[in-house]
């Protein structure tokens, strides 16, 4: 079933690249996978194509920092709050101060 999920989302994100919750659900399928690298590839393309979609990088983020990639880990974090910060989106800045709080 999760492999149907995952080649229907790619076809979604192949039609239309800029689909921003199609490529979040294809991150999600990805990351579910165990395919980090993809995983982060998804999530970064999303960040550039919908910068304001917010929980991109707070899970990329921790994609990053599963990896091993600290440093990247918290430039995306810090992108995070400022686009949270701007947007008004609370909820997601507190969890990614959070996140970027326990990495130090």
């Amino acid at each position: 079933m999760a492999n149907n999920r995952m080649e229907t989302l790619k076809g979604m994100v192949a039609q239309n690249p800029k689909d921003s919750f199609a490529r979040y659900g294809l991150a999600t399928e990805y990351k579910n996978a165990g395919n980090l690298e993809q995983t982060i590839a998804e999530f970064k393309d999303l960040m550039e194509i919908d910068p304001d979609y917010a929980a991109a990088y707070f899970h990329g983020g921790q994609t990053l920092e599963k990896l091993g990639r600290a440093d990247e880990a918290r430039t995306v974090y810090s992108r995070g709050i400022e686009v949270t910060t701007r947007t008004g989106d609370d909820h997601t800045r507190s969890e990614i101060q959070a996140a970027l709080d326990i990495l130090g």
